[in-house]
């Protein structure tokens, strides 16, 4: 979730630059830094924290660059020091840089080569594997050197080259992640968004994946990087407001969040999986620790909470452990009974939730092993518990959290499966088929929230109903849960959430023909006995919506609406089912003609108990 931005034309860069860096700082604010390319050398800045250090440390003299490359940068891979900020340079005394926006998966296997061949790294990152790769391959053809080298990348990654030898040249290219060229007169830009050069050029094209893009100042070519065969890119004039852009063109910040998770999550999982192998790195604990472990404890609040409620159902199955989800700020207070073979896990977006904190302060004191999920490195939850384990979604603006939630989800089912594979508790075969659809989840989500639903049509009928009601069972109640936590805090719509078993022991009293019930009737074991509860509700008059999966023609027997989400194993269900309930809440909310992205009397860190 990095920025990138490059220049190359007859101006001077530096301001450019740093403009460009103030615009994409939503993208990483842990690190950021500059590469101009001077007479003698490229010339490097850097500085850990938000853009203000970097402008400090950059000084308010000019410089007569006119050719230089800027990042901002979240940290997925090593720590927020100055030495892991980018751009990276190799071993060839500086006069070869990148910056990369993703992950590279296999960067393990390339830096121990490069290291056996010689290489000396300086960084802890996956990215300086790229600026080794090109000087390996470089012989004073610097697009040739970029292309071998992105033929021996995996993952999803996009990056951007400059070499002093060659003045007003840059060289990218794109896998999966986002990078734009932005096109003016007699000079160019570079970028992962638009929104960093458009007070400049609002003239735009879209290199494709796997697409080598060779930067000049008097244009652009594209090579596939496959066979270097040349490509064609049309041009599109953007027509965005700088509110606008800096919302990538979605009309809230919401609604962006809610169309990045598929990246969210493909950077959760990164190089954590691959080719049916698991990497966790940030666990902390021995293979014996797990298996001595007896009982998992997940603490959060809210959202982040009903992420613990899905690892509930995935560390039973997988890991065969006792788990028991609980809400930190009633935790905390119990006198909770735990000790050194018990693991707690607290899950925090922001990493500054005060009542998650505390709990995790507690539950060190009593002598269990303490792990925190959080999405902000440096964070103060990270300096209360022995290790951490980091979603990689990016800032998230929307007090409504959305990208938060798939990621964390996504992160305990690579815990679950970890826990597994040590205590021997899964069929190897099955393990391996369940890491390979883990990894494939973002390509779903993706192919989801490009399709067409009826959710638009669904919420113009029932954006003014005074109550709403969510039921789910196993996997799908935590989904429930969250969607109705959705719908309440950016509608102000009175709505509930239940075990759909649970219905008929006080809920059902609240059913009529006014009454809109959204349940999550995906393809799991219990799908008859919900499929049952859809029959009570709708013999009281309510209107039932349903999600399912696709395939499932016998739901619409049962349901008034149904829309549909692509086919996963059922414990993976959760980060698909809950899409179309964001999207529901979001359209809901906005046909209330209310603000999404900040909804009354919430904030998006809470810091007091």
């Amino acid at each position: 979730m990095c920025g990138i931005i490059g220049y190359v034309g007859p101006r001077e860069c530096k301001a450019l630059l740093l403009q460009g860096l103030e615009r994409l700082e939503y993208r990483g604010y842990d690190s950021a830094g500059i590469a101009l390319r001077e007479l003698n050398e490229l010339d490097y800045v850097r500085a850990v924290g938000n853009l203000q250090n970097l402008k400090t440390a950059a000084g308010p003299n000019g410089s007569r660059s006119t050719h230089g490359l800027g990042h901002t940068r979240w940290a997925t891979h090593g720590s927020v020091t100055e030495a892991n900020a980018h751009p990276l340079t190799g071993c060839d005394d500086g006069k070869l840089s990148i910056v990369l926006n993703g992950i590279v998966e296999n960067y393990r296997e390339l830096t121990r080569g490069l290291k056996e061949e010689g290489h000396e790294f300086s960084s802890e990152t996956d990215a300086e594997t790229v600026s080794h790769l090109i000087e390996r391959h470089y012989d004073g053809d610097l697009v040739e050197a970029v292309r071998r080298t992105f033929n021996e990348l995996e993952g999803h990654f996009s990056f951007v080259a400059i070499h002093h030898d060659h003045p007003d040249l840059l060289v990218g290219a794109r896998y999966q992640t986002p990078l734009v060229v932005g096109v003016g007169e007699g000079e160019m830009f570079l970028a992962s968004n638009a929104i960093a050069f458009l007070r400049e050029t609002r003239t735009v094209q879209f290199p494709d994946d796997g697409d080598i893009v060779v930067l000049e100042p008097g244009g652009v070519r594209y090579l596939r990087a496959k066979d270097a065969a040349p490509v064609e890119h049309q041009l599109v004039e953007l027509d965005w407001d700088d509110e606008g852009a800096e919302k990538g063109g979605y009309e809230t910040f919401m609604l962006k969040e809610i169309y990045e998770q598929p990246e969210a999550v493909a950077e959760t999982i990164g190089d954590r999986v691959r080719h049916g192998r698991l990497e966790l790195e940030g666990l902390g604990l021995s293979d014996e620790e797990v298996r001595n472990l007896r009982r998992i404890v997940l603490l959060a609040c809210g959202t982040a909470y009903h992420s613990c409620v899905v690892a509930r159902y995935v560390l039973e199955e997988w890991a065969r452990l006792p788990v028991e989800p609980d809400i930190a700020s009633e935790w905390i207070y119990r006198n909770p009974v735990i000790g050194p073979d018990t693991l707690v896990i607290g899950v925090s977006q922001s990493g500054e939730t005060r009542d998650t904190i505390e709990a995790m302060k507690l539950a060190k004191k009593k002598g269990a092993h303490t792990l925190a999920i959080t999405n902000m490195m440096g964070s103060q939850i990270t300096r209360e518990v022995e290790s951490v384990l980091y979603t990689r979604c990016g800032l998230e603006v929307s007090v409504a959290a959305s990208k938060t939630f798939t990621a964390q989800i996504a992160l305990f089912y690579l815990v679950a499966l970890k826990m597994a594979q040590v205590r021997g508790t899964m069929d190897p075969g099955e393990l391996g088929f369940i890491l390979d659809q883990v990894y494939e989840l973002p390509t779903k989500m993706s192919q989801f929230l490009d399709g067409d639903h009826p959710i638009e049509e669904i919420a113009q009928r029932f954006y003014d109903k005074p109550f709403f009601l969510y039921l789910g069972r196993h996997i799908g109640l935590p989904v429930a849960l969250e969607g109705a936590l959705k719908l309440k805090e950016i509608s102000y719509i009175p709505t509930e959430a239940y075990s759909a078993g649970e219905m008929k022991h006080g809920p059902i009293a609240l059913l009529d023909s006014d009454t809109p019930v959204v349940v999550v009737a995906t393809d799991i074991h219990v799908y008859d006995k919900i499929v049952s509860n859809i029959q009570e509700t709708r013999a009281r008059g309510a209107h039932v919506i349903a999600i399912a999966t696709d395939g499932n023609e016998d739901i619409q027997h049962h349901a008034d609406d149904v829309i549909y989400v692509p086919k996963t194993p059922n414990f993976l269900q959760a980060t698909l089912a809950v899409l179309p309930l964001q999207l529901l809440a979001y359209r809901i909310a906005r046909l209330r003609g209310l603000n999404v992205d900040q909804p009354r009397n919430l904030a998006k860190t809470v810091t007091v108990e």
